[in-house]
């Protein structure tokens, strides 16, 4: 009852969108694929009987797949995960998407996708009583006694495969070894019960096929086999219908996806030492086919990188060997774990590298640009804004919103700083770095106000870390209040950009008279020429809720605009929000 009451819920839930996801061609949940037509025919009609939406297709290997669907993704991977925790379905099956699927032979006669049907084999003719006894003998499976005799021929690897599959089908959690013991022969009953075999704890020749068949399914589904690239000097089983060879742009070979799931991969092959090695591990780490959230280690002459983020993971290895760097990237779609499991374990396995490495100059000619590192795209953050150093430690005074919502708020990209206080009211926050730093220059704050009309500067990042270097942009002290007439806030005749929000306000002797706040995004809309700034008071009231001193300007003279330039050069951080 339970289960027929959990189909009923999915069905449901599901049921609304499944028109949409059939003109979409949608995606599906496989859960076997046969050898033979005649199997695989038998295996849907089992499937059918106790579940809906039961398809069947040949695959582009000659196999021939059984998929529930089709569905919106994220229905998919419901059903995956309820018929999975059920054992409706083996816990082995997996998302698979329309790109991978040729004609289709169940339903009979169905033709879901368009791509011609498969008629089903023809029955072979009913034996009489008179014709019986000339019949040749049909084979059937083995006894346990034969069944133990064959299993004596395996080798040890063929064994250890056994094992392997019978833990990745989830029966066996000992250790991979080859040897037979009760704890083996318990799985190998369990999954024959499972199966609706006799649970003899030996597995016959039919039945260790249909195991291995079973296990390599996810593999097949996607083409998995060998491929060697002579340029790069590495050889690699590589999902060959989920992918394909773009380019090379050096160190890279480039492999795009060329189906609906959206892989990628590349091939890594340069010359080089321990410091090109870290450099690559450095480089990896800021592009966005490496998400930031997962284990990454550098040791010694290899690392490994893994990612997960934004609908994709990710894993990398690179290994540094008689001065060549050899290694590779996987690039997979989130909710497809299994089989990305088993890819990435198939490509670590078959990785082999000899001694040619990929010309430096691969891929000179390709398309350049700032935010690409040899085709890759540089993760960029959400948003950047301006700040500056408020204490000899690395306290940072920026805008409230260069941290609000933010997963990760960094400086200059890589120290990582974290919120101590934020005013909202005047859109103020202050930040600590979570290593401290030693500022070349602290800001130094002018306790009285400056007169309307006296010349100002604002340091900034303009162009949010383009240019590379903060710039200064002049102007004057229009009124020493606020549009509205509000005390703590200064109107400035003073054309900022966007990426100046957070940068300090200079007076002509280089001390701190404010920081500059964004241009209004909502109600109203300000002429180019004029800028708002915060007071020199209300920066120093939140940096003592902060449990920060503020330090105090000295008199002194006016400087030139070099020398101002160095104060703001000195003081004046990018600040980065990143999702």
């Amino acid at each position: 009852m339970t289960r027929v009451f959990t189909a009923i819920l999915l069905l449901l839930l599901v049921g609304l969108r499944a028109a949409t996801a059939q003109q979409d061609q949608g995606v599906w949940v496989q859960v076997e694929a046969q050898p033979s037509l005649r199997e695989a025919q038998d295996r849907a009609q089992d499937y059918a009987r106790a579940l809906p939406d039961v398809n069947g297709f040949r695959l582009g290997s000659g196999w021939y797949a059984i998929v529930i669907g089709p569905y919106l993704r994220s229905d998919a991977e419901q059903v995956l995960r309820v018929y999975r925790a059920e054992g409706q379905i083996p816990r082995d099956s997996f998302i698979t998407f329309s790109s991978s699927l040729r004609q289709q032979y169940w339903p009979i006669g169905a033709n879901v996708l368009n791509r011609g049907t498969l008629a089903p084999p023809v029955e072979p003719e009913q034996l009489t009583v008179d014709t019986l006894s000339d019949a040749t003998p049909q084979p059937s499976d083995e006894t346990r006694s034969q069944a133990l005799q064959s299993e004596r021929l395996l080798t040890s690897q063929e064994r250890k495969d056994l094992q392997t599959a019978l833990q990745a089908a989830g029966f066996y959690n000992s250790t991979i070894d080859g040897a037979f013991g009760q704890g083996t022969r318990r799985s190998m009953a369990d999954w024959q019960s499972f199966n609706g075999y006799e649970a003899t704890g030996v597995l016959t020749t039919v039945q260790r096929a249909a195991l291995i068949e079973d296990y390599n399914a996810p593999l097949i589904s996607v083409g998995m086999a060998q491929y060697t690239d002579d340029q790069a000097g590495i050889s690699v089983d590589l999902p060959l219908e989920a992918i394909a060879f773009d380019r090379y742009e050096a160190p890279f070979a480039h492999f795009k996806s060329n189906s609906d799931l959206n892989a990628q991969a590349l091939l890594i092959s340069q010359e080089g030492g321990k410091p090109t090695l870290r450099a690559l591990y450095e480089v990896m780490q800021s592009l966005e086919i490496v998400p930031l959230v997962g284990p990454r280690e550098l040791r010694g002459d290899r690392f490994t990188l893994e990612g997960r983020g934004k609908g994709i993971v990710s894993y990398t290895e690179a290994a540094l060997k008689d001065g060549k760097i050899k290694g590779f990237t996987l690039v997979w779609p989130e909710g497809d774990e299994a089989r990305r499991a088993r890819v990435l374990a198939a490509m670590k396995a078959s990785f082999a590298t000899t001694d040619a490495v990929l010309d430096s100059s691969a891929g000179a000619d390709a398309e350049q640009r700032v935010d690409l590192v040899s085709g890759l795209q540089i993760r960029k953050p959400r948003l950047s804004r301006s700040g500056f150093f408020a204490d000899a430690s690395g306290t940072v005074l920026t805008v409230s919103e260069a941290a609000d919502s933010c997963s990760r708020v960094t400086l200059d990209g890589d120290q990582e700083l974290q919120v101590a206080w934020t005013d909202a009211d005047l859109g103020v926050s202050v930040l600590r770095p979570r290593k401290s730093l030693a500022p070349i220059n602290v800001a130094e704050f002018r306790a009285d106000q400056p007169r309307i009309q006296s010349e100002v500067a604002v340091s900034g990042f303009s162009y949010e870390g383009a240019l590379g270097a903060p710039t200064l942009t002049f102007g004057q002290i229009a009124d020493v209040r606020g549009l509205n007439g509000e005390a703590g806030v200064k109107r400035l005749a003073l054309a900022a950009q966007p990426g100046d929000a957070g940068g300090p306000v200079f007076d002509d002797s280089g001390s701190v008279v404010g920081m500059l706040l964004p241009t209004p995004s909502e109600g109203r809309t300000l002429p180019g020429s004029v800028s708002l700034a915060v007071s020199t008071q209300g920066l120093n009231d939140v940096l003592t809720q902060a449990g920060i001193s503020g330090q105090a300007a000295q008199e002194t003279a006016e400087i030139s605009p070099n020398e101002l330039s160095r104060r703001a050069n000195g003081m004046t951080v990018l600040v980065h929000c990143w999702d």
